[in-house]
């Protein structure tokens, strides 16, 4: 992402100088996601998700202050409540072998598991634009490599 500009308009997020920490908004993470040119819309809580390579990826803001920024990615295909011991397996080697995203599996109310991925990072004394942008990227990329890696499980069922 390129550094915008020091001199601009005040309501824009990325405005400012590029070394100046901000705190962390829906609205900047938006604009740097737009920067890139990925689109995200805001669900009826004022959460950001977007659609990255079939998989629905959240933005939130968590914590006291909602300094906290996770990010998570719901993978794609479901898979029958036999699989979950093997889902487990699964997630606790990904988990010992990366960094990121954190793997781990939830159970619906209708049987059927899914694995989602997580990369949560404090950014409580704020956040460049260019290391948001990073932080994007790193919840963006890893995430999908997750889901890449969840789709060749025996089982898996698209949804």
């Amino acid at each position: 992402m390129a550094s915008p500009e020091i001199e601009g308009d005040r309501d824009d997020p990325l405005a400012g100088h590029p070394g100046a920490l901000r705190p962390l908004t829906g609205d900047l993470v938006a604009a740097v996601l737009a920067a890139r040119g990925r689109s995200v819309d805001p669900t009826p809580d004022g959460e950001l998700v977007g659609t990255f390579d079939d998989n629905l990826i959240w933005f939130l803001r968590v914590g006291g202050d909602g300094e906290l920024l996770q990010i998570r990615t719901m993978v794609d295909p479901t898979f029958g409540i036999e699989r979950v011991p093997d889902l487990y397996a699964f997630c606790n080697s990904w988990n010992h072998d990366r960094l990121w995203p954190k793997a781990f599996v939830h159970v619906a109310d209708d049987g059927r598991a899914r694995v989602y991925g997580e990369v949560i990072t404090d950014l409580e004394r704020g956040v460049t634009p260019h290391q948001l942008d990073q932080l994007l990227d790193c919840g963006i990329s890893t995430g999908c490599q997750l889901a890449v890696a969840v789709r060749r499980l025996p089982g898996a069922v698209p949804s």
